[in-house]
């Protein structure tokens, strides 16, 4: 008969151990930081493509996904192949991974003053947005209507890798993001180098249809629930809605950037 002590030991065992390990230890995820992992075919594909990148520092891949990154990359020292739930475990729960992860060598960020102040031109700058899915949101539209960069204030701001790389669907890469200290003196720094700034807020006068000159544009956005900081907004040269005549008096901001951008883009081409 077993003893107290072996039968408590037992039940020790049992409680520790998990479902889907056979070798009684519960799964672990990585330690790394979660936020340092891209996934999906198309962020890591566009960070692969990358000329701007090295190499990554680490690359997970289905055996299908692997002969996909072989065939449009060649033989890449760093890529291992890994089962879909295996690749899961170094992400967050939930993440729709495609088969493909990696931990991306970091990515040269942009200076404000790499933007060039060409008519037309239009340069996104964040208030405090600090959602990464709205933020990656919001790099997919700047990237889909030809915007030439982003500015983000650095405290105030995710990284561009994890949920924003996956929702930004490969723009990353292809739109230059600025990080700054402080969003009113950059804009200061924008205007002084030919940029006009218009910032959006519900409560301007004129539209932003009536705004837009054609000239290198500053588009400022403001967080969903305060807009523009009064300061951030002051060093603005001008502030302009969209109207709405649905009557409906909000947007997400990812909805109300692609809306911005749309117009300016109208006025360019």
């Amino acid at each position: 008969m077993a003893s107290h002590t072996e039968r408590n030991d037992a039940r020790k065992g049992r409680n520790f151990r998990s479902k889907g390990s056979p070798r009684g230890r519960p799964e672990r995820r990585v330690s790394a930081p979660v936020d340092d992992w891209i996934w999906g075919w198309h962020p890591v594909e566009a960070a692969l493509a990358n000329p701007r990148r090295g190499a990554p520092l680490k690359l997970v891949a289905t055996p299908d996904k692997a002969r996909q990154i072989e065939a449009r990359f060649g033989k890449l020292p760093t890529l291992e192949i890994a089962d879909a739930h295996q690749i899961g475990l170094s992400l967050p729960q939930g993440a729709v991974h495609q088969g493909v992860a990696m931990r991306p060598a970091p990515l040269e960020e942009a200076a404000v003053t790499d933007f060039e102040p060409k008519p037309g031109a239009v340069v996104l700058m964040l208030d405090q947005v600090t959602d990464p899915q709205n933020v990656g949101a919001i790099l997919r539209s700047a990237a889909a209507f030809g915007a030439v960069g982003m500015v983000l204030q650095d405290r105030n701001a995710p990284k561009l890798t994890g949920a924003l790389a996956k929702a930004a669907a490969g723009a990353v890469e292809q739109v230059p993001v600025a990080r700054v200290v402080n969003l009113s003196r950059a804009l200061d720094e924008l205007t002084r180098s030919g940029w006009r700034a218009v910032g959006m807020a519900g409560e301007a006068e004129r539209a932003l249809a009536e705004v837009l000159d054609g000239g290198p544009t500053v588009i400022v956005m403001g967080s969903e629930g305060e807009g523009l900081r009064r300061l951030v907004a002051e060093h603005c040269d001008e502030l302009a809605r969209i109207p709405m005549p649905g009557g409906f008096e909000s947007l997400n901001v990812s909805a109300a950037a692609a809306v911005a951008l749309y117009e300016a883009s109208r006025r360019r081409a």
